[in-house]
């Protein structure tokens, strides 16, 4: 009988830092080995270069500096008892594959090329990879396993291929980004594959923030009957050690820790926090700022960064003006103090005036309405974007998507900044957050939640005046952004025409802002961005 300590390394890399995640790989062996006395450890896709390395997989330089790092880790004696299975670009004969490589003894002893390379929603593989097209079964001590890499679980071909060249066990190797409920989504497909190829599958994901993606891990080990053997938490790293056994031409999984999925709200919440720790973190910032209003968005906003960063490092500018109200001035002191964040209060009035009163000869004749509404949120703008410069911060942006989607912010003004975590929120689930983040702990004033919403840009202003209300608004959205339904196709779920009309032409009307808007964390498989790409200039037609 075979038996084998196998290792899920659910880590956080950094891409393009080869180097780095070279070291990261050897130092996870290193611990794998001395923790848990490590057979076989196993990485995420892309290891290397960490996922998406984008165009940086067309840099020349490319194969030289994986060819260095395979190099060292094959020179590495500390790795060399132990099966190192891991992901990296290579090239072959001239194209670059999405390779599986296993290493042991100072020798890559298998290779696996990525057959399916996925071209839909964030991913763009076909650009830089050419396709496999066999299976790679290879002896780990004993037990025939074959590699996969992440695509090659939602195809049924892989699967197939392994199991017709005596896999008994299979290693996937994945780079798969969050969205909501995206985690038992995956359960239940690879649950299938498992049963499908009657093997056990080690599922490996990566973990941290990549720009607007969060890769949450979950890595899991499903048995060849469907069932789970053990599973690692979303969105915490670690080794996640697995014993398997080889009886009677069967590889058997010996039980281990099953950590379930978070159910949605708690998971969105915890993306949106790895997701604004990683791109701080990553890119190089100590501190955030952003501007606290009173409002929801802005309060869910800075409950995120403190539980990110820190609440010391989180820096809260008020910046009233003559409509702004008491309450939301108090709320705002209030939540800062409960959050123990940094706080002052800056007013936009005399840098308004003075604003005002160089326009004046060239506003004269003019009524006031929006362009002077536009002109308080750039006086905030200019404001913030000072203090980031002089200070350090990174300016978070605090719109929500259903904001974004029909243009209901001023470019220049609040849209000013660097990242944005909820760009892919939509206001309902805004208040879903904010409520499940005051169940760990006070962090939102209750009144910010329910009292209703506004810019304050003019006397007595609410959402409700410009926009429906927010409850029929993200339906209409998520009908017509994320599932791409027409306007009669929506009109015909039971919305009325006129609304629905309005807000289509809100949303194609503001595919300019959006196109300069900052990045902020998906969270739904159709984020704007990556996923969802229209002309700015177009002649398309409602109702055509």
């Amino acid at each position: 009988m075979s038996s084998l300590n196998i290792i899920m390394a659910q880590i956080n890399p950094l891409v393009g830092d080869i180097p780095g995640n070279t070291e990261l790989v050897q130092r996870t062996v290193c611990e794998a080995v001395e923790q848990h006395q490590a057979d076989v450890v196993v990485f995420s896709e892309l290891m290397l270069t960490a996922y998406p390395p984008e165009d940086l997989l067309l840099r020349d330089s490319m194969t030289l500096r994986i060819d260095k790092a395979i190099k060292r880790l094959l020179s590495d004696e500390a790795l060399h008892s132990v099966y190192v299975v891991i992901g990296y670009p290579k090239k072959i004969d001239g194209a670059l594959y999405n390779l599986a490589g296993v290493l042991y003894q100072g020798e890559i002893i298998a290779e696996y090329a990525k057959q399916h390379l996925p071209n839909y929603q964030v991913f763009d593989e076909k650009r830089y990879f050419e396709a496999g097209s066999e299976a790679c079964v290879f002896d780990l001590n004993g037990i025939p396993t074959a590699l996969t890499v992440c695509e090659d679980m939602w195809q049924e071909g892989p699967m197939a291929q392994a199991k017709d060249a005596g896999a008994k066990l299979m290693l996937n190797l994945n780079a798969s980004p969050y969205y909501a409920d995206k985690q038992n989504t995956r359960i239940e497909l690879v649950k299938r594959r498992a049963l499908e190829g009657n093997m056990p599958i080690v599922y490996v994901n990566q973990l941290g923030g990549q720009d607007e993606l969060v890769f949450d891990g979950g890595s899991m080990v499903i048995n060849a009957q469907g069932e789970f053997s053990a599973a690692a938490p979303n969105f915490r790293g670690g080794l996640f050690p697995v014993v398997a056994r080889y009886e009677n031409d069967q590889c058997l999984i010996d039980e281990a820790e099953v950590m379930p999925p978070l159910p949605e709200i708690p998971s969105i919440y915890e993306a949106l926090v790895l997701g604004v720790r990683d791109y701080v973190n990553k890119i190089g910032f100590k501190s955030v700022i952003l501007g606290l209003s009173g409002g929801i968005d802005s309060g869910l906003t800075c409950a995120i960064a403190a539980d990110a960063i820190g609440a010391e490092n989180v820096h809260a500018v008020m910046m009233p003006f003559r409509y702004t109200s008491d309450i939301s001035k108090s709320d705002a002191q209030e939540q800062a103090d409960m959050l123990g964040v940094n706080y002052d209060t800056i007013s936009i009035e005399p840098v308004y005036d003075s604003f005002m009163q160089q326009l004046a000869p060239s506003f004269e004749g003019t009524s006031v309405g929006l362009t002077e509404q536009n002109l308080q949120a750039r006086t905030r703008g200019v404001i913030l974007m000072g203090l980031s410069n002089k200070f350090g911060h990174l300016l978070l942006t605090t719109g929500n998507k259903s904001e974004m989607s029909v243009g209901y912010a001023t470019l220049y003004g609040d849209m000013c900044g660097g990242f944005n975590p909820l760009k892919d929120v939509s206001k309902m689930r805004v208040y879903a957050l904010a409520e499940y983040r005051n169940t760990l702990s006070m962090a939102i004033p209750e009144r910010v939640i329910t009292r209703a919403p506004s810019a304050e840009l003019a006397p007595d202003q609410v959402d409700s005046d410009s926009l429906p209300p927010y409850e029929i608004l993200d339906q209409i959205l998520e009908l017509y952004v994320e599932q791409d339904l027409s306007a009669q196709a929506i009109i015909n779920c039971g919305f009325e025409q006129a609304t629905v009309e309005k807000v289509l032409k809100l949303v194609d009307r503001a595919e300019y802002k959006r196109r300069q808007a900052v990045i902020g964390v998906r969270i739904t498989p159709r984020g704007f961005g990556r996923d969802r790409r229209y002309p700015i200039t177009s002649g398309w037609k409602l109702g055509e």
